[in-house]
């Protein structure tokens, strides 16, 4: 049977971040993609202008209603926009199958700075959201706003703040640090078994729209099919990596272009 996964997000009708860009990489690595609604945006890859919330009880019938005929390997959890829409969420997932893998970016703010977060959904998403999750996929800014602290600048700081989300009640966190000023970009994984970084050479483009929705998507993907988190953190940086060198190629928009997604394909 081909591995499934369903990405709970906002849509992006530019195509480069949001519920697009997760059923791209789903179908690039060879998952069967599925998804529901919380948001549309009207966006493109210079910014947001607006968002048109889907109400919560949808949300909740689209998510409900997969579960009810589909096998789903993985989840992804992307743009929850509103606490009514994180309460809607954490209230469809408390049933399901425990083989089920949740991948939860807590998405906040666009490429271009426009807040995609409510500031009361950021006390659901922590108190009901969080505790649900395999993983949680936060950058630096992420994490400094659900910890209530300022942003990690170095890599001492890093391990420090993925410490302290733990224990808010997540299995495990992978605390991205694209954003540190560094020539670099390292990953660092904190879950029971220990810490590991994921190291990768930074790419200078500005077309980086969606890296965050890709990369959790391909963590969900990996997991879906079968393997174990640092291995699927490991195939996910390295997708998201080519996905981003080979950018350029799209020359898509007049700001931040979407990544690559099937550049292995095309």
């Amino acid at each position: 049977m081909i591995a499934t996964a369903l990405t709970i997000a906002g849509s992006d009708p530019s195509g480069g971040a949001g519920i697009q860009a997760d059923l791209k990489t789903f179908s690039a690595l060879g998952v069967f993609g599925m998804s529901a609604l919380t948001a549309l945006t009207v966006q493109n890859t210079q910014g947001v202008s607006g968002v048109h919330l889907v109400p919560s009880d949808f949300v909740q019938n689209q998510i409900t209603s997969i579960f009810a005929d589909i096998r789903v390997n993985a989840i992804k959890i992307g743009m929850i926009a509103t606490a009514e829409i994180a309460s809607a969420v954490a209230e469809s997932l408390r049933e399901i199958p425990s083989s089920t893998h949740i991948v939860l970016d807590p998405v906040m703010v666009a490429k271009g700075g426009s807040p995609l977060l409510a500031t009361d959904a950021v006390v659901s998403l922590t108190n009901e959201l969080l505790p649900l999750a395999t993983i949680i996929t936060p950058n630096l800014e992420e994490s400094a706003v659900l910890l209530k602290t300022s942003v990690a600048k170095n890599r001492i700081e890093m391990l420090e703040q993925a410490h302290a989300l733990r224990t808010l009640g997540v299995k495990t966190v992978l605390l991205k640090g694209g954003h540190l000023s560094s020539p670099d970009s390292p990953d660092l994984l904190v879950g029971p078994d220990g810490e590991q970084w994921f190291e990768s050479v930074r790419i200078d483009t500005q077309n980086t729209h969606g890296t965050g929705c890709t990369l959790s998507s391909a963590v969900a993907a990996h997991l879906a099919l079968g393997h174990d988190l640092p291995e699927a953190i490991f195939l996910s940086k390295s997708y998201v990596h080519k996905a981003i060198e080979q950018a350029d190629r799209l020359n898509i928009g007049h700001g931040h272009g979407p990544t690559h997604h099937f550049h292995s394909i095309w």
